[in-house]
């Protein structure tokens, strides 16, 4: 996001404190994102839609507590969403999931430049479900919801350097696995 769209968001959300109202443009841009970020940890529409309410409702009780803190105000609600989809899975004792699309992985695919058959589609999209929760949880926020490190690292309560590092064990395991030229960061 620009410094400008981080501006406008804030003044939105400065006039939702004191009119909830006003949060409803925050909530029609965001209310997809968010849905599809949780649906993939989820990979249940019911729970995914409970949890998307949950987060909203969360973040217009506590709007009077958000403070700007160098990260736009989606970074706010990713965390919340994750927070919500943490706890679900705590209450419940089951291990996190996560629903790689195989749409997505395509567009990734595409950003590579690669000429692939189906068969490594799917090898790809298996390996990527046996990578570890932390790598994919990086990888989710990086290339899915185009988010920065910075934001990323306050998504996920780890630093700037721990969410690059993430990042980049993972892809590393990627080109190795996969033979892949993945730039990053303008680097091969």
């Amino acid at each position: 996001m620009t410094d400008a769209e981080i501006r406008q968001e804030y003044a939105i959300l400065e006039r939702a404190k004191k009119n909830p109202k006003a949060f409803g443009e925050l909530y029609e841009k965001y209310f997809d994102r968010i849905f599809h970020f949780i649906y993939r940890q989820m990979d249940d529409e019911d729970v995914t839609a409970d949890l998307t309410s949950q987060t909203f409702l969360s973040v217009l009780k506590n709007l009077d507590r958000y403070q700007f803190r160098g990260v736009p105000f989606s970074a706010w609600l990713y965390k919340i969403a994750s927070n919500e989809v943490n706890k679900y899975y705590r209450k419940r004792k089951h291990d996190k999931v996560f629903s790689i699309e195989e749409v997505r992985v395509r567009e990734l695919i595409e950003q590579v430049n690669e000429d692939w058959d189906e068969e490594i589609v799917m090898r790809l999209l298996e390996y990527l479900g046996n990578l570890p929760i932390e790598m994919l949880e990086v990888l989710q926020l990086r290339f899915f919801e185009d988010k920065d490190f910075k934001e990323i690292a306050f998504i996920l309560d780890i630093t700037e350097s721990g969410a690059k590092m993430r990042a980049y064990r993972a892809l590393d395991r990627l080109r190795q696995n996969f033979n892949l030229r993945i730039k990053y960061d303008g680097k091969e």
